[in-house]
């Protein structure tokens, strides 16, 4: 959930769409229909969804807001999709008290780590930076089985207005040296990223000032929206997906994504064309449908799944211009081009 929604759209961002990257398609290679296409069930409303699988179901958390904290939905198939209850129906009053106004538990991301899942998520105000990332954790994702239940670990990130970035939007990666990090961040100076302590999963260095890996200078009229970071590791490198300018604006939203690639985790991340994301540069991974078709609008807040087959998918949501605008959930799965740069297949 975005904390600029009602702010005027910005020429910047329009401009950049003209960022290289490929065009959605309604059907994949070989004339078959994506699996965007054959979507069904409880796909409204989804906001920044994120993607796991634990055993022979895959789980979607999104944002929750006014008594359903953390949207939940599940799939045998990646096909069908069934709404379940929220995950939570209090938000911990630790973060009620760090975020004054919050009624909220936004961009939640999942990852299993050392035996049980962690569950990161954010609380603000719409445009504020008195924001809160916190941590939950559980040793399975099905309400059914022994031991369920999600256990607070509390506060991981805060930023108050003193500070020059935002903690919300978290994304969980463990690096190819064992190494745990957090990236978050949502306008103000952009995308940071802390490194954890492994057994905590909260900061590794509390007092130490997070790296910066991305923004966008902002224009003379106004702000570069960046933010929704997820970091993948593939081929050698790290990937770097990010959501530009607005969403929250149902078909009006300019949202769009873009993707960069390091070998290093800290950076820099830059795009196909050598654009730095620290410069607001970047390769087009997710825009909205050509002008001829103008449905799915503002794709962005994107998280990944490598599934066990070996599959890399992309989960995102856009807004259905065929449905009031709403927010919806999409995949796509994803291949890996012979210039070694992804293709979402959407």
């Amino acid at each position: 959930m975005r904390k600029f929604a009602t702010a005027a759209l910005a020429a910047a961002g329009i401009a950049a769409l003209a960022l290289s990257g490929a065009a959605p398609a309604q059907q994949a290679e070989g004339g078959e229909a994506t699996l965007n296409s054959r979507l069904t069930g409880d796909l409204v409303p989804t906001h920044d969804p994120v993607i796991i699988r634990e055993g022979d179901t895959y789980h979607v958390f999104g944002t929750g807001n006014g008594g359903r904290y953390i949207e939940t939905r599940t799939s045998r198939d990646l096909v069908h999709w069934t709404a379940g209850a929220p995950l939570f129906d209090t938000i911990p009053a630790w973060a009620k008290a760090a975020v004054p106004g919050t009624d909220g538990m936004w961009a939640p991301d999942i990852s299993h780590v050392n035996g049980r899942y962690r569950l990161y998520y954010s609380v603000s105000t719409f445009g504020s930076n008195r924001s809160a990332i916190g941590l939950f954790t559980s040793p399975t994702l099905d309400p059914k089985a022994p031991g369920y239940g999600w256990r607070d670990e509390g506060l991981v990130v805060m930023s108050t207005p003193a500070d020059d970035f935002n903690a919300i939007d978290p994304n969980f990666i463990i690096d190819r040296e064992g190494r745990h990090w957090l990236s978050f961040g949502s306008f103000w100076s952009g995308i940071k990223l802390v490194e954890l302590d492994p057994k905590t999963g909260k900061p590794l260095k509390p007092d130490a000032k997070p790296l910066s890996i991305a923004r966008r200078p902002a224009p003379a009229g106004g702000p570069a929206p960046v933010e929704a970071p997820f970091i993948v590791d593939h081929g050698g490198y790290y990937w770097l997906i990010l959501s530009y300018d607005y969403c929250c604006k149902g078909v009006n939203s300019t949202y769009y994504t873009v993707i960069g690639r390091s070998k290093a985790i800290t950076g820099p991340y830059l795009g196909k064309d050598g654009s730095a994301l620290m410069e607001g540069g970047g390769t087009i991974f997710l825009r909205a449908d050509l002008r001829e078709q103008q449905r799915f609008r503002g794709p962005g807040h994107a998280g990944w799944l490598h599934d066990a087959d070996g599959r890399d998918y992309v989960v995102y949501h856009a807004y259905d211009r065929q449905n009031k605008g709403a927010p919806t959930l999409r995949i796509a799965p994803v291949r890996w081009g012979a210039d070694g740069w992804p293709v979402a297949e959407y």
